[in-house]
């Protein structure tokens, strides 16, 4: 259901190039670690560590950045801040450790059974990106959406997982965009960025999602990059497309661009914008 793109579209989208591209290399700059959830993947050295991390910051993702920051703070120094080495060696008993933590709707059962998880994960496939790279050849092979397959895969690990728990991991099958699972990929997958660390392989970042939320949408919207009403996996699928237009290797790179413009304090020149009333 992604958008058709008529000539006059395509010419209208390519003529955002030049703005997107300036904002792109005004937002990704080193600076812009500090103030994200990404800083958590730079904290570390190993790279395991950087990637289990990353995870739970990225799935922690809801709400202000200052807030998130804080409380996926707090988790990893539950964890001692060694989650490779808490996460492997991690028992039941071990769960008195998550007592109190709450995010949003996270709650500490929540986080143990995440713990188990990437544990089971973690003994199965050797490694994350190994689990990530099965769950990607297996949804090439069999013409599905990544995201629905890693949902799957990812609860298959400890099926007795809560449904409050399944909740807080993304699926495609349900249409959700899957920003903090695409946020996460951006962050592990793309290359040469100061920001994004580029240390998994298993799928080039030319195939990655725009990690789309509201504020996202509603600058894509105002530039014409998007029609669709509601912020669903048809949404993302539109968006990308309209950005693969702009960089067909390197899409995603457009997300620092509409986020710089959703913040910044003139907003997006009043000459590109094609839908005022969604600002």
């Amino acid at each position: 259901m992604s958008r058709k793109l008529t000539k006059r579209s395509q010419q209208q989208i390519k003529a955002l190039k030049p703005l997107l591209d300036e904002w792109v290399e005004h937002i990704e700059e080193p600076r812009y670690i500090d103030d994200d959830p990404v800083l958590f993947m730079h904290a570390f050295n190993d790279k395991e560590d950087q990637l289990l991390a990353g995870f739970f910051a990225a799935t922690m993702a809801w709400g202000r950045r200052d807030i998130v920051i804080r409380k996926v703070r707090n988790f990893l120094d539950r964890m001692n801040n060694r989650p490779t080495e808490f996460i492997t060696n991690f028992a039941d008993r071990d769960a008195k450790y998550f007592e109190g933590f709450k995010h949003r709707t996270f709650k500490p059962v929540d986080m143990k059974w995440l713990v188990k998880i990437l544990q089971s994960i973690l003994l199965n496939y050797g490694s994350f990106e190994d689990f990530w790279t099965f769950c990607y050849q297996r949804a090439t092979k069999n013409n599905r959406p990544m995201m629905s397959v890693f949902h799957e895969q990812f609860f298959a690990q400890q099926p007795e997982a809560p449904k409050r728990t399944r909740k807080h991991v993304s699926n495609a099958d349900k249409k959700s965009s899957c920003k903090r699972l695409y946020l996460y990929l951006r962050w592990a997958i793309r290359k040469n960025s100061p920001v994004d660390l580029g240390i998994m392989d298993f799928m080039p970042a030319s195939e990655l999602y725009i990690p789309l939320d509201v504020h996202v949408a509603r600058q894509a919207r105002a530039l014409g990059l998007l029609t669709r009403t509601y912020n669903d996996w048809w949404a993302v699928e539109e968006l990308t497309e309209a950005l693969q237009l702009l960089d067909p290797q390197d899409p995603a790179k457009y997300d620092y661009a509409l986020f710089g413009l959703g913040v910044a304090d003139d907003g997006i020149p009043e000459e590109y914008i094609l839908n005022p009333e969604v600002l």
